[in-house]
């Protein structure tokens, strides 16, 4: 049986939400011709960035209830 992407879409859209979060990582990834180990090293520079930020104060942190407020605020 084949299945069209809107009923692929409507299916995925049932998942419970750590399913979907995990389908749409890997949805992503597939859209990255970056390997797997390029795509880790990239965020470890990242984070190493933002870590070096918040040391040097050039940033403040916010917490992680106050960054979903404000993304749940901007899907509504």
């Amino acid at each position: 049986m084949s299945m069209d992407a809107k009923q692929i879409e409507n299916e995925a859209l049932g998942l419970p939400e750590k399913k979907r979060a995990e389908l749409a990582q890997k949805l992503l990834l597939s859209l990255d011709a970056a390997s797997e180990d390029a795509f880790a090293e990239d965020w470890l520079l990242e984070a190493n960035r933002r870590a070096r930020e918040l040391d040097e104060g050039t940033v403040k942190p916010i917490s992680a209830e106050e960054v979903r407020r404000k993304a749940l605020a901007l899907l509504r």
